[in-house]
């Protein structure tokens, strides 16, 4: 395979042609104690993932590798895919971009909400969103926008107190780590249930208000919210009412797609 000849003469890119392992990743003095190859590929993963664009040196001093270590990860992160490299700079590969779009928090979520995200889209004239809470935030999964309407922001990760965030904070269990509450959350919160929608008016973005609504699995836990975003202009409980057939329409597509599931495994042959 062809390599590029990218490392200067003080700096060597030593050749590596072994797998990945889980081996300990060779120090200047030794083994780096507790951290592995694959440790050692995600934490430069994750520092491209801030940085978008860098150098090796400035990876392996972020990530505390030696930087032959660095260079020789990041040889085998390009080789798969996952990492791209031009003149002496890295930035995440389209390997990672494929895996990463094939997560989702429930089975089906994705290709369950497409279509309905999209007739949200054109029904309202607006930007559309489908998120979850991950981790303490507001995770956006999908962004679709009518035509010739820019996205506010095209971040994926945004505090929890969004409308979605909050549509979902409402029904989540107590324990879920969303950081110091204000005093008045669980008076929000009940209100939330019970109209089953939350509102964000600019408390995240200015400028920019939003309509959330939940998205049912089929044991009825919510997994997932619909967001419509507008400006201050609009009645976001008149957009919460059309955002609720949206919903309701991905909640159904989980309900099916949990039944041929079921079915699948009703036609599999028993062990014995």
């Amino acid at each position: 395979m062809h390599r590029s000849n990218t490392a200067t003469a003080t700096e060597p890119a030593p050749v590596w042609t072994g797998p990945l392992t889980t081996a300990p990743l060779p120090g200047p003095d030794g083994p780096l104690a507790g951290r592995s190859v694959l440790e050692g590929a995600f934490a430069l993963l994750n520092a491209l993932r801030q940085e978008e664009d860098a150098g090796v040196t400035r990876l392996a001093s972020a990530c505390g590798l030696p930087k032959t270590t660095a260079y020789r990860l990041l040889d085998q992160l390009a080789e798969l895919g996952a990492v791209e490299r031009s003149a002496g700079r890295y930035r995440i590969g389209p390997g990672m971009f494929r895996l990463g779009h094939g997560w989702q928090p429930y089975p089906g979520l994705r290709s369950a909400a497409l279509r309905p995200l999209q007739r949200l889209a054109t029904v309202t004239g607006m930007t559309v969103a489908l998120a979850v809470l991950h981790q303490g935030q507001t995770l956006v999964l999908d962004w679709t926008a009518a035509a010739e309407v820019p996205l506010p922001d095209d971040r994926q990760t945004w505090p929890w107190y969004t409308a979605a965030g909050k549509v979902l904070a409402a029904s989540a269990r107590p324990d879920l780590p969303l950081g110091p509450l204000p005093r008045t959350w669980p008076e929000e919160a009940g209100r939330i249930r019970e109209c089953g929608a939350a509102y964000d008016r600019e408390e995240v973005l200015e400028g920019v208000c939003c309509a959330a609504v939940p998205i049912h699995a089929a044991n009825g836990v919510p997994v997932a919210a619909l967001s419509v975003l507008t400006d201050p202009d609009h009645r976001l409980e008149r957009l919460a009412d059309t955002a609720r057939r949206a919903a309701s329409a991905v909640t159904a597509g989980l309900g099916r797609s949990a039944q041929r599931h079921i079915g699948r495994q009703g036609d599999a042959p028993s062990a014995g």
